[in-house]
């Protein structure tokens, strides 16, 4: 993860909710909560209707405690479900490669024209 600082945007997990706030995971040392203040400009009636465990949002920093490794975060002033792209992970082959796509390709064919044919006659 990049250097962490007051003020950076960082992604991060859902990985708790509770009355006063969400706990977020950024990654493997920095865990961080969003106090029910920091959720929204408006009154927060239920965290819930803002993000769920298990999300994926982006919050900015507030503070930052490198000893304890635990962060202060807000999502008021950002678009914390902006959706980013990342890098695709490349997928590993089978040992089977393309061999069910070549057994498989030839019956999906003919259903389809049989469909196709079926389809025309009525």
């Amino acid at each position: 993860m990049a250097k962490i600082r007051k003020g950076n945007i960082v992604r991060a997990t859902v990985t708790g909710i509770e009355s006063y706030g969400v706990f977020v995971s950024c990654d493997d040392y920095y865990s961080g909560l969003i106090h029910i203040s920091e959720v929204s400009h408006g009154y927060v009636k239920n965290i819930n209707d803002f993000v769920k465990i298990g999300d994926i949002i982006f919050a900015e920093i507030l503070e930052v405690d490198e000893e304890m490794g635990q962060l202060k975060l807000s999502i008021k002033n950002i678009n914390f479900k902006q959706k980013k792209f990342y890098r695709k992970k490349r997928l590993k082959e089978t040992r089977l490669g393309f061999k069910t796509l070549d057994y498989f390709l030839p019956i999906w064919i003919e259903e389809g024209l049989k469909r196709i044919e079926k389809s025309s006659k009525n």
